[in-house]
């Protein structure tokens, strides 16, 4: 570009050696044009439908469903949340810092009151390989599901033994709040797992299943938890 300007600066009678100022642009006075702002458009990174598009081709016989998957522990160490009192009024938070505990695995529909659940004393492959053999179990005949789920390390593919009417696919790591079922713990958790002082592992047990199964009960909430757009427009029906 230098050697573009010397020549146009030779040409108007001036030597290469002088400095540029009379190629300079001659500043205007006076508002300049406004230029036409384009509107900015995100490019959108959901590679969901392709993927489920893939996997109805593998499996043309099969009906495909979408389902979510994540596991939370939940026990003795609860928490306190807000609750309704007299204007003027703070009433004490009952919370218990003992630490007996297990853990919920849990997988949904999103978009529908479907739902399936597991109480485990821990959680690892063979847990989560437990859960998929329950889960496959519950699917209708002709029915093959795609399980979104994180990236833990027991959902590894290569650690567990995946039923053939299941497909695994995992989720961007770091990103939690893509899967539905962190909705539904949070909703356990501030509704009837607060203000608690559960006895032992056995009062936990029935504390957690009398928390799912009020959930079940309540007609449309797992609905409204989960229906993540991405997640329902995706779906192959």
């Amino acid at each position: 570009m230098s050697s573009g300007l010397r020549a146009s600066a030779t040409a108007n009678g001036v030597s290469p050696a002088c400095s540029s100022g009379s190629t300079s642009r001659v500043r205007r006075h006076g508002p300049r044009p406004r230029r036409a702002i384009r509107p900015h458009r995100r490019r959108s990174n959901n590679q969901l439908p392709s993927k489920l598009q893939a996997f109805a081709a593998e499996h043309p016989d099969a009906r495909l469903h979408l389902w979510c998957q994540d596991e939370a522990r939940l026990g003795q160490k609860g928490r306190t949340t807000r609750v309704w009192d007299e204007r003027g009024v703070r009433p004490p938070g009952v919370v218990d810092r003992r630490f007996e505990r297990l853990y919920l695995l849990a997988a949904c529909r999103p978009g529908t009151d479907e739902a399936f659940a597991l109480a485990l004393p821990r959680v690892h492959a063979d847990a989560m390989t437990v859960l998929l053999e329950h889960f496959s179990r519950q699917l209708a005949p002709g029915v093959h599901a795609v399980l979104v789920l994180d990236q833990a390390g027991w959902h590894d593919e290569r650690a567990l033994h995946v039923p053939a009417s299941i497909t695994l696919l995992s989720l961007p790591s770091a990103s939690p709040e893509l899967n539905p079922v962190e909705r539904i713990w949070l909703y356990l958790r501030e509704r009837d797992l607060s203000h608690r002082v559960l006895d032992d592992d056995g009062a936990v047990l029935e504390a957690v299943c009398r928390a799912w199964t009020r959930l079940l009960d309540e007609a449309g909430r797992l609905t409204t938890l989960t229906a993540y757009p991405y997640l329902t427009t995706s779906e192959i029906p």
